[in-house]
This record gives C-alpha cells, sequence and structure tokens, in this order.
C-alpha cells in the first residue's frame, strides 16, 4: 500500500487539452515540476437529421430552449440547419451559465434576442423559468442527459420536451497501452467506461486515481477501483485544487 504514497510525477487528465497555456493545469505542473497530459477518453457525436426525424419533435412547437452546455448549443444550430427550420426572433434562451449565453453569439444575433442565464445549476434558473412558467421548453441534451436538470424541470411540473441531438462516445485510446501515469483525473463515468472499453483487463496497481463528482465517484468504486483523490470538497471546490492537496502529502 505504501507504494501507492510515492511521489507523483506525471498526471493524465481525461478531458481535451486546455486552448490556452494560462489555465490551472499549467500552474500546477510548473509548481511541482510535474509532466501533464491531456487526452479526452469520450467524445461527442452528432445525432443525424434523419435519426432525429424518428423522434416525431416538431421544432416548430416549442417557444424556449435551455442549454446545459456548448454542445447542446452547437448540436441544437446544427439540426435546425439540416432540417431546414428557421429559429423564430422570439424564441427565449435559457441557459446555464452566463458562458454558454455568450456562447450564443456564435448563432444568433445576442443583443436583439431573449436569453436568460444561471450561475451553474438549473435551480439557479428557478426565479426566471417561474416568470416563463406557460413556454413550451425543448431541451436538447446527450444520450446520458444530465438527471440534475430534468429532475428539476419535471418536479417543478415544467412543459418540456427532451431531445436526444448527440450521443457520448467512447474514443480509442489504444496509443496508450504502454504509458503509465501517477494518477488519472477523471470528470464522468462515461470516462471510465471508455478505460474498461479500451482496456479490458486495466489494473490499478500503483496508479491514483482522482474523480470529480458523486455519479463520477459511484462508477469509481463500482469497477472496483480506489478513490485516491475525490472532488469537489469543502476544502477543494476544483479538480486542480483536490490534487494540489494530495501532491503536497505525498512530494514532501
Amino acid at each position: 500500500m505504501e507504494d501507492r504514497k510515492k511521489r507523483v510525477k506525471s498526471i493524465l487528465v481525461t478531458l481535451p487539452k486546455p486552448e490556452s497555456d494560462k489555465n490551472p493545469y499549467a500552474d500546477l505542473a510548473k509548481k511541482y515540476n510535474l509532466k501533464i497530459d491531456f487526452r479526452s477518453f469520450i467524445h461527442v457525436e452528432g445525432v443525424p437529421a434523419s435519426v432525429f426525424r424518428k423522434e416525431k419533435i416538431n421544432l416548430a412547437d416549442f417557444s424556449a430552449v435551455i442549454f446545459t452546455s456548448r454542445n447542446s448549443a452547437d448540436h441544437f444550430f446544427r439540426i435546425c440547419e439540416e432540417m431546414r427550420f428557421e429559429v423564430p426572433v422570439e424564441m427565449k434562451y435559457f441557459c446555464l451559465t452566463e458562458n454558454i449565453a455568450l456562447y450564443l453569439q456564435k448563432y444568433i444575433q445576442y443583443r436583439k434576442r431573449k436569453i436568460f442565464f444561471g450561475k451553474q445549476t438549473a435551480a439557479d434558473l428557478a426565479e426566471v423559468l417561474k416568470k416563463h412558467a406557460s413556454e413550451k421548453f425543448l431541451y436538447p441534451c446527450s444520450d446520458v442527459a444530465a438527471e440534475e436538470t430534468q429532475k428539476f424541470l419535471l418536479e417543478n411540473g415544467y412543459n418540456f420536451t427532451p431531445a436526444v441531438l448527440f450521443r457520448t462516445v467512447c474514443s480509442d485510446l489504444s496509443d496508450l497501452a504502454e504509458v503509465f501515469y501517477d494518477i488519472i483525473a477523471f470528470f464522468s463515468p462515461s470516462s471510465i467506461q471508455s478505460l474498461f472499453k479500451n482496456f479490458p483487463d486495466f489494473k490499478q496497481n500503483n496508479t491514483r486515481l482522482a474523480a470529480f463528482g458523486a455519479t463520477t465517484h459511484k462508477a469509481l468504486l463500482e469497477a472496483d477501483l480506489l478513490l485516491d483523490i475525490p472532488a469537489p470538497t469543502p476544502s477543494a471546490p476544483s479538480m486542480t485544487m483536490a490534487i494540489e492537496q494530495y501532491i503536497k502529502q505525498v512530494n514532501k
């Protein structure tokens, strides 16, 4: 067991590489002289219009859209284009975060539209949703939709229709077969599924595993793996903070 407390020199983050070098992982690498690599274990593929049509969802029936991610926005506007549906100017947009709301500028004239956003979760939008309770909401999502948002909408009696517009797919990781990392950081149950799909005989041995979010913790433990670095915690609200706390213990 003591081998698992070895100094940390390398970390694999199962996310796409950040676009800028100014990010918390780069700071961490510099501060502790670490090798940090990024590799997305999962990726998103759009559902073609031909498949979406079978859902019998009429886009013209909706007066509002709820976006939980940039992906959901990308695939909503993609499907509209593929189906030659012109989004009405009066369409209302409800976004979980301001970042998602600002991202809509890629597709619409931001100032001329009705756009609302929260801080992080659907519950943050509670007040504004109440004022628009009579809308018919379209909820673009993936095949592994965030249950939290759906649950909130259901419990509060909103008239919403989930539309699966993209799917989460395991990436091909065969090039990582002979590569070893001291820590692997996971952010979703799908990324843990991808690990075992790519490496059915994966043995944890001395690799420390970090996981973000309750559903990821659960998936890790259900796969009979040891969770060394849980996040978020009261003292470490981010993955980088949780990893740094761990490194401080073992890299003495």
